[in-house]
């Protein structure tokens, strides 16, 4: 039996100054991304929000809970973060937007990468491909039960209208073992990426989903009912140096 990968992972949405998003993004790629794996965290993916420009995306996964707080330590007590700190924060407006979330089932935990990542400054060998996230937010816990509804009847419809879930992701309710870090621990969430050619499919998958009926009459009857407020969406370009591209 395969390994889960990641079966810990933080979703991270940063509101950063205006005109600060790349200063960020050139430093997170050049000076952070090796130095987190060093100390066994992976960084998965990191986003430009195609709708704000002053927002950050990123996901990063863990092995568990304990290793979650050994890597943190190790990484934000380390030299690296010490001496970038300042640039970084001055970036940020707010950081703490950040949900703790393991893969739904041992189905909806992440793939390998498609390839190595490319080193700091390397032309990339091929575009990125955008992704779309979806963040419902549930009045109860979306339980075993709801896994079982979502693969049997939301993810083929999703599949059918183009935008077949990647990944999906439910909250981790452990307790936070790295309390300097905050994490939106009250809030029930089911999340899902999925990849796209280009951003025009990002819509058409949306239209489609707006006007099928199987989404219409099977899905929104069941799924609306537990929702706490919108769903979010974000389109999400890749950086030059994420893993999910």
């Amino acid at each position: 039996m395969d390994v889960l990968r990641c079966p810990v992972v933080e979703l991270r949405q940063y509101t950063l100054h205006p005109g600060q998003r790349d200063v960020l993004i050139d430093l997170f790629d050049r000076e952070f991304v090796e130095p987190q794996e060093a100390v066994g965290m992976t960084v998965l993916g990191q986003f430009r929000d195609l709708d704000d420009p002053d927002r950050f995306v990123w996901l990063r996964g863990f092995d568990d809970m304990p290793s979650r707080a050994e890597g943190l330590g190790d990484f934000y007590g380390g030299p690296v973060w010490q001496a970038h700190r300042d640039q970084a924060n001055a970036t940020m407006v707010d950081s703490d937007d950040v949900l703790l979330l393991r893969p739904a089932s041992a189905g909806g935990g992440f793939p390998p990468p498609i390839g190595a990542r490319q080193a700091p400054g390397e032309p990339a060998a091929m575009p990125p491909s955008p992704f779309l996230a979806t963040i419902w937010y549930g009045h109860g816990p979306f339980d075993t039960a709801f896994v079982e509804f979502f693969e049997r009847r939301v993810r083929p419809v999703l599949a059918e209208t183009g935008g077949e879930p990647l990944v999906y992701l439910r909250s981790e309710h452990a307790t936070n073992t790295f309390p300097a870090l905050p994490v939106r621990m009250n809030e029930e969430v089911f999340v899902w990426f999925a990849r796209f050619t280009d951003e025009g499919c990002i819509d058409d998958h949306l239209h489609r989903l707006e006007r099928s009926e199987r989404w219409r009459e099977e899905v929104l009857p069941t799924v609306s009912d537990r929702w706490a407020r919108t769903p979010q969406r974000l389109r999400l370009a890749p950086t030059e140096r994420s893993l999910l591209r």
